[in-house]
């Protein structure tokens, strides 16, 4: 990924000569093609042949593409990946938690939990990405710090912050008191709820039933409230 181009999307060019339809279509088939891959072996193990190899195209084109080698590739595609699943979750956290529409305060538990399975459904959506991040979490030692940089501007930063800013709004609606830390708040509930189920679920590489994956959101949620509830 170049240097300020929006996160989230594989490069395109400049603004002044953005690439042609032909050569966007092969950066973005290199883009899937590396996303498999990567999830599969890992960012130490995916060689450039291997990743020229699943694309279709020659090491010379993958070069021409990313002169940067496997790095650069590996950078764009945590950015468009984590793009793409950050807009999903963004979109479900605006969507379920609406600051025109505050729950009920009974009903508040019952809309957490079904925020916390739509999330989950997201990363149930994205499994290659959802691979992707756990062969990251494993190899953080061996990844490029400013692709683990960007993978967190792309993608986890800005949901952490729709979350916090959401339960904000509940807080304001006199719901949930966040005592002072909307952030800490956010983590807790997704360490309570999605990452629990991404956790128990190796992200995805042996699924979980939907009565256990109802038994962690419905704790989590559960724990979070009698945690947060406005007294």
């Amino acid at each position: 990924m170049m240097d300020g181009q929006a996160p989230g999307r594989v490069p395109e060019g400049t603004a002044d000569a953005p690439l042609p339809p032909r050569k966007l279509a092969k950066r973005m088939a290199l883009a899937r093609a590396a996303c498999t891959l990567f999830g599969r072996d890992g960012y130490a193990r995916a060689s450039v042949d291997a990743l020229a190899a699943a694309a279709g195209v020659s090491t010379r084109t993958l070069y021409n593409h990313f002169p940067g080698g496997k790095s650069e590739l590996f950078r764009a595609v945590v950015t468009w990946s984590s793009g793409e699943v950050r807009d999903a979750h963004v979109a479900v956290v605006r969507t379920l938690l609406d600051p025109a529409r505050p729950p009920h305060p009974d009903d508040l538990e019952r809309e957490l939990a079904a925020l916390a399975r739509a999330l989950i459904d997201v990363m149930v959506e994205h499994p290659d990405h959802f691979a992707l991040v756990r062969h990251i979490h494993a190899e953080a030692d061996h990844v490029p710090p400013e692709v683990l940089a960007a993978w967190k501007a792309a993608g986890s930063g800005p949901v952490a912050e729709a979350l916090a800013g959401a339960l904000a709004d509940l807080e304001r609606a006199g719901l949930l008191d966040l005592h002072g830390d909307a952030e800490l708040a956010a983590a807790h509930f997704t360490a309570l709820t999605t990452t629990s189920v991404a956790q128990l679920s190796h992200y995805g590489v042996l699924p979980l039933s939907r009565a256990q994956t109802d038994r962690v959101v419905l704790g989590g949620a559960a724990s979070f409230v009698r945690a947060y509830r406005a007294r």
